[in-house]
């Protein structure tokens, strides 16, 4: 059974316990992201997320990863647009261990200088590793210029230049706005007893002062767009995509249908038809983004560029002979199934479900079960499918991207395409 409770500051504690393991997955979830950014401090929070390691008032960065490693344990974090994660997974008799240095990297965090200067160079190094790789460049370009100017645009990264910038007085005032009780969940799932563990989570992060959260923007104007990169590679990278709806929508079971039919596995139309029926791109996929306030469906593909007008042309013909003629019944039982089953190994692992309630408790105040997300995907029919892929596919509404060599595309040849 799902348990949650507050400790007296606010903070949210999620616990399942399962006797059948003997381990623990533990993560603790901030409502913070660069959807709360300004332009002077874009990609602070995936900043701080590294300096969470480089050492406490009491721990060296050296002292963190030798306790970890030393009871066998896995620690790590990550940041995204609308939240961030730290979380850990050890043997459950190693519980403590775990949560004692996870509260004092986020409790007690030293944030000197000459580890802020040291991390910058690494942070930058990480921009320029992401340089590297075009088929991430794409989808971040396609986002940041749809939802230009709105918080949903910001860089995760930030620029090496606002990097280079950050001061520990940035850093310590903007955790103690973000960092706050009302703005965490702490989810734990394995094999503990939770008065137990609520008990030791109370005595780390009673000390945090209830405060009230800053209030987050909800602008997400989205705005038709098509833009280009160029960069001396092979291929030429492509991302096409479509405002959708957001996470808390009670149509995600119905997109995440959709998105599976058309390209989200190698049984998918994409997949067979460009891939494996015309040879036409390695690389092709559908894959949908939501988010609190939004949401985008999305498809990307890597190809030659002498191809890269079939492959858009080819995507452009699936699309619309799925809208035409419809799905069947028997093609949405597939791939309902095909969900329930990927839904249903998936929460066999800890990590999974520990991620699964921390991020539901964090974003919609409440436990998204896995007997709900079943019942949803079940309760999905043929008629609400497609009256809802008719809504998403308009195609006066797409956005494109291109990353590669440009000089080896036809720019306006795509956008007649495109009608863009």
């Amino acid at each position: 059974m799902i348990k949650v409770r507050r400790l007296d500051n606010g903070l949210c504690v999620v616990g399942e316990e399962n006797s059948f393991v003997r381990s623990v997955a533990m993560g603790i979830w901030i409502k913070n992201g660069s959807v709360d950014e300004e332009g002077h401090n874009t990609g602070v929070s995936h900043f701080i997320e590294h300096m969470m390691f480089k050492g406490t008032k009491s721990r060296s960065a050296r002292d963190i990863a030798d306790e970890m490693s030393e009871v066998g344990g896995r620690i790590n974090a990550f940041t995204g647009k609308e939240y961030m994660c730290y979380y850990a997974h050890t043997l459950d008799n190693h519980f403590d261990v775990a949560l004692d240095v996870l509260s004092d990297m986020l409790l007690n965090s030293a944030i000197r200088d000459e580890d802020m200067e040291k991390e910058k160079g690494v942070i930058i190094e990480e921009i320029n590793m992401y340089e590297d790789s075009p088929e991430e460049i794409v989808h971040d370009l396609i986002q940041e210029e749809a939802w230009k100017a709105t918080p949903l645009g910001n860089n995760i990264l930030g620029t090496k230049e606002i990097i280079n910038g950050f001061t520990s007085e940035d850093i310590r005032a903007y955790m103690d706005q973000h960092y706050i009780p009302e703005n965490i969940v702490v989810s734990v799932v394995g094999k503990f007893d939770f008065d137990d563990i609520f008990e030791k989570i109370n005595s780390k992060f009673s000390v945090l002062q209830d405060k009230k959260a800053v209030p987050r923007k909800s602008k997400t104007e989205y705005q038709r767009c098509f833009v280009t990169k160029d960069k001396d590679i092979e291929q030429v990278h492509l991302c096409m995509a479509f405002p959708s709806i957001a996470y808390e929508s009670d149509k995600i079971y119905v997109l995440s249908i959709l998105n599976t039919i058309l390209g989200g596995g190698i049984n998918s139309r994409l997949f067979q038809s460009i891939r494996e029926e015309k040879g036409l791109a390695y690389s092709i996929y559908s894959y949908a983004e939501t988010y609190n306030i939004a949401g985008m469906l999305n498809v990307y593909a890597a190809a030659n560029p002498v191809q890269i007008e079939p492959v858009i042309e080819a995507t452009l013909k699936e699309i619309k002979q799925l809208l035409d003629e419809g799905i069947q019944e028997k093609e949405l039982n597939k791939i309902k199934e095909q969900l329930k089953s990927n839904l249903i190994i998936g929460f066999e692992n800890m990590n999974s479900r520990m991620s699964s309630y921390g991020k539901s408790m964090l974003m919609l105040n409440r436990i998204k079960t896995q007997d709900e997300m079943i019942e949803g995907v079940n309760a999905v029919d043929v008629n609400g499918l497609m009256t809802f892929a008719k809504e998403v596919f308009d195609f006066d509404n797409m956005s494109v991207a291109l990353v590669g060599r440009l000089k080896d595309i036809h720019i306006e040849r795509i956008r007649e395409i495109c009608k863009i």
